[in-house]
């Protein structure tokens, strides 16, 4: 893996599943570290929760987040007391917090914290302005904006929440503007799958927790991470640390751009992405992005043989 430019994925949200490091923790004592930091500095048995659910309270945004955030991490270490490293790192939406952790610009007990502020304030924002989200297949990003506008004019806010890849776009809104959507796809031939999320992000509607949320990223350290970091609200590699707190604040409200993301790293020479936490989401969404990119989830690299 060393000659070769490898770059770190960190998932986000509607990754966990009940029963996530559970097994890990039983044999690794790096992971089972990693998990007792998470509960020590959260005050609360996050764990358990991981461990043995219910499904229902891991779901829930402000357990959620903290959940991966300490898989992602516990995952990253361990590959790191293994000799892995990366040349750059990104996560997708929530997922920039665990890229943050392994590049050292954010501490672990810092971002766990943090990540739980996160998620309790765009449940409180979720309350305030309800919504969902709908994952848009087969229509190019133009088209998209234009019925978001469109849309928003007559049913309220529609926004594109994640560019996850050329032929997949989520937008995220009100209730009546998805329903909308869902309907308004047709007519380009294309299709809207509604995401079981528990609120609009990624979206003007989670305005009042982004403002919210930048008074406290004013008070967190950061330090200049030792790799470059790619932002999801910009697309493009970073290591200052002014730059990454701004668009932390702006990316609760504003899209992800990931298909972006793969290509600058693709630009940069990466030849090889690792997806560092549950699931498998973003190999497949480098699939959809990238011409045969060389892309393995972290467990089954941790799976395959040693030399």
């Amino acid at each position: 893996m060393t000659t070769e430019m490898i770059a770190g994925l960190f998932p986000g949200q509607g990754s966990q599943a009940v029963g996530m490091g559970q097994a890990l923790c039983e044999r690794e004592s790096i992971v089972r570290e990693t998990f007792a930091e998470a509960d020590a500095t959260l005050g609360f048995p996050l764990s358990t929760i991981c461990f043995s659910g219910p499904a229902e309270e891991l779901k829930r945004t402000s357990i959620a987040q903290p959940a991966l955030v300490t898989m992602s991490t516990a995952y990253w270490r361990l590959l790191v007391s293994r000799g892995c490293s990366c040349e750059v790192a990104a996560g997708h939406s929530l997922g920039e917090y665990s890229a943050l952790v392994a590049a050292s610009a954010l501490d672990f007990a810092v971002a766990v914290q943090l990540v739980h502020l996160r998620g309790t304030l765009m449940e409180e924002a979720a309350a305030a302005q309800p919504g969902g989200m709908a994952a848009i297949i087969g229509m190019p990003a133009p088209e998209v904006l234009a019925l978001c506008a469109r849309i928003t004019a007559e049913y309220g806010p529609l926004a594109p929440a994640n560019y996850n890849a050329p032929d997949q776009i989520v937008v995220s809104g009100t209730a009546s503007a998805i329903t909308a959507v869902r309907t308004a796809v047709k007519e380009y031939g294309a299709r809207a799958i509604p995401l079981a999320v528990s609120g609009p992000f990624h979206s003007p509607l989670m305005q009042s927790a982004a403002d919210a949320f930048a008074i406290i990223l004013q008070q967190t350290p950061i330090a200049p991470p030792r790799i470059p970091i790619i932002p999801n609200v910009l697309a493009t590699p970073t290591t200052d640390p002014a730059v990454i707190r701004d668009a932390l604040a702006h990316q609760i409200s504003g899209s992800v751009r990931w298909a972006e993301t793969m290509l600058a790293m693709h630009a940069m020479g990466i030849t090889q992405y690792l997806e560092i936490g549950p699931g498998n989401v973003l190999t497949g969404l480098a699939a959809r992005t990238l011409t045969a990119p060389y892309a393995i989830t972290v467990t089954d690299l941790l799976k395959a043989p040693t030399a």
